[in-house]
C-alpha cells in the first residue's frame, strides 16, 4: 500500500520542521514544506499530495485561506488548517473555506494523527457518496413553488451569477438557482467538468476546445488555465 503523501505548507521554517519530522515519524510521505502561498500553490501543483497541513497566516499577500480555496477549486484534496490563534477574526476567516479539519498551536503528535486520519476517513467516505450519487440521471431544481426534474444529459452548461446558478439546456432553455456552484456541481455526475472558476460544462456537449475557451453548440465559453488540463484529460478518457 503506497503512504500517504502529505504537504505541510508553514511560514515558520522551525515549526514546519518540527512537523514533518512527526509525520515521518509516523510513517507518512512528507513532501519538502513550502512556505509561501506561491511556494504552496508550485509544491501542490507538481506533487499532488493526497492531503495538506496548510498554516492560515501565511507571509504575503495571499494566506493559507486563499490556498485552501485554490485546492478546493482545482483538485477537491482534503486539507488541515493550522492556526495559533483561535480569535473570532481568525476563525470567521477560516469558514471562508470550509476546512475538514482545524488545529490550534501547539499541538500533540496525537493530536496531528488523529486529524490526518479523521479527515482522510471522512474524505474517502464523501466520494463514496458522491459516486452514489453521479449514478442518478437527473437533479431536481427548484422554480417558484415547483420542484423540475432535469435530466443531466439535458444540461448543456451552469454559469456562477454570484449566489445564483444559470444553468442551460439543450432547447436553450435557461433556469435560475440560488446556490453556490461547487455545491450543485456536487451533485451531478461524473460527464460535468469545472472549466473556469465561474462554469461548470457537461463534457459531452463540448464541440471545440481552443487555448482559451471551449464552444458549446451556439456559445462560447471561457476556459482558464488551470482547469484546461482537466479538462483534456476529462475528453481523452471519454
Amino acid at each position: 500500500m503506497n503512504r500517504v503523501k502529505i504537504a505541510v505548507v508553514e511560514d515558520e521554517i522551525i515549526i514546519a520542521d518540527n512537523i514533518c519530522e512527526s509525520l515521518e515519524s509516523l510513517g507518512y510521505n512528507v513532501l519538502e514544506p513550502a512556505i509561501s502561498f506561491t511556494e504552496g500553490k508550485e509544491l501542490i501543483d507538481n506533487e499532488q499530495p493526497d492531503i495538506v497541513i496548510l498554516d492560515i497566516n501565511l507571509s504575503g499577500k495571499k494566506d493559507g485561506v486563499d490556498l485552501a480555496l485554490y485546492i478546493k477549486e482545482i483538485y477537491d484534496l482534503p486539507f488541515i488548517f493550522l492556526t495559533a490563534h483561535a480569535d473570532k477574526a481568525t476563525v470567521e476567516r477560516a469558514k471562508i473555506a470550509n476546512p475538514p479539519a482545524y488545529l490550534v498551536k501547539p499541538f500533540t503528535k496525537e493530536e496531528l494523527y488523529s486529524s490526518i486520519e479523521v479527515t482522510l476517513f471522512n474524505y474517502q467516505q464523501n466520494k463514496i457518496e458522491n459516486q452514489k450519487s453521479s449514478e442518478k440521471q437527473f437533479v431536481y431544481i427548484k422554480q417558484k413553488n415547483v420542484f423540475l426534474k432535469l435530466k443531466y444529459e439535458h444540461i448543456l452548461f451552469l454559469k456562477s451569477d454570484h449566489v445564483y446558478i444559470e444553468i442551460i439546456t439543450l432547447q436553450n432553455d435557461k433556469y435560475v438557482v440560488r446556490e453556490g456552484l461547487s455545491d450543485f456541481e456536487a451533485k451531478l455526475n461524473d460527464d460535468f467538468v469545472r472549466i473556469h472558476r465561474s462554469y461548470v460544462v457537461n463534457s459531452k456537449h463540448i464541440d471545440l476546445v481552443e487555448a482559451t475557451s471551449i464552444k458549446v453548440q451556439a456559445y462560447d465559453l471561457p476556459l482558464s488555465k488551470q482547469h484546461r488540463p482537466i479538462l483534456l484529460e476529462k475528453i481523452a478518457n471519454q
